[in-house]
C-alpha cells in the first residue's frame, strides 16, 4: 500500500536548521571506519538528510534502532564546530549516526525509511536549508552494506526522471556535534524540522510487525 505524505506548511516555512545559535565546542575526537565496532547485535550506518535535528528524531522512532547521534561527516578540517560547518567551507555534512540491531531491523528497511524523508534529486538543499552541509548522503561502515545501498539507490532512481544525487561513500571522518544539538526535537518540541511530522509515527510503526 502506498502512502502519500504532503508537506505541512505554516510556521516552519520561514525557519531553517541554520537559525540555531552555536558556540565553540571543546576538542573532539574524530571517528573513522577503522574504529567502528561491528558485531552480531550492533551495526552502524550514517545518514545525511538535510537538517540533522529531524533526521535524528525520525530514526529514534524505529524499533531496532539502539541509539542515534548527530554530527558532521566527511569534511576536510579538524575539530569543526556547528558554526564552522554552517559558515565556512569545511566540506562536512550534517549527519546522523544510527546504531541498530541487525537482528531486529534490516538495513533495507532503514534505507526505505531514509528515502521517505528526503528529496533524493535535490542537490545541497532539503526543506528550507541550502548549502553543501545539507547534502544527502549514505556513509557506510562495512563492505557488506555497500551492495544493499547500491541496490536501493538503483530502485530509487527508477522512480525519478531527474538523477539521484545522494552520495554513497564510506565514512571517512566524523565528529559529534555539540551537546545542544543532541535529541534536539525532544528538548525543543517546537523546533524546526523539514520532515513531515506524520512520518515520525510512520517510523515508529514501520518495524513493529517484525518484532512483536
Amino acid at each position: 500500500m502506498k502512502i502519500l505524505f504532503t508537506t505541512t506548511l505554516g510556521l516552519f516555512l520561514f525557519m531553517s536548521c541554520g537559525n540555531g545559535t552555536g558556540t565553540k565546542s571543546l576538542q573532539k575526537k574524530a571517528t573513522t571506519t577503522e574504529n567502528i565496532t561491528i558485531n552480531d547485535s550492533t551495526n552502524v550506518i550514517y545518514f545525511a538528510g538535510g537538517c540533522f535535528w529531524g533526521t535524528e528524531h525520525f530514526f529514534k522512532q524505529v524499533d531496532g534502532v539502539i541509539g542515534t547521534e548527530v554530527g558532521f561527516a566527511n569534511g576536510h578540517t579538524e575539530n569543526p564546530t556547528y558554526n564552522d560547518v554552517i559558515d565556512e567551507d569545511t566540506g562536512y555534512a550534517e549527519t546522523v549516526k544510527v546504531l541498530y540491531n541487525p537482528k531486529k531491523v534490516d538495513l533495507k528497511l532503514l534505507l526505505d525509511l531514509y528515502f521517505l524523508t528526503i528529496d533524493p534529486t535535490s542537490l545541497d538543499k532539503q526543506g528550507n536549508d541550502y548549502g553543501d552541509q545539507y547534502r544527502t548522503g549514505i556513509y557506510y561502515t562495512s563492505k557488506e552494506q555497500l551492495p544493499i545501498i547500491n541496490e536501493r539507490i538503483k530502485t530509487e532512481a527508477a522512480k525519478h526522471t531527474r538523477p539521484i544525487v545522494v552520495e554513497v561513500t564510506p565514512l571517512k571522518k566524523y565528529y559529534k556535534a555539540e551537546d545542544y544539538h543532541q535529541d534536539y526535537l525532544e528538548n525543543n518540541p517546537g523546533g524546526y524540522c523539514h520532515i513531515n511530522p506524520a512520518l515520525f509515527q510512520f517510523a515508529k510503526d514501520a518495524n513493529k510487525k517484525n518484532n512483536h
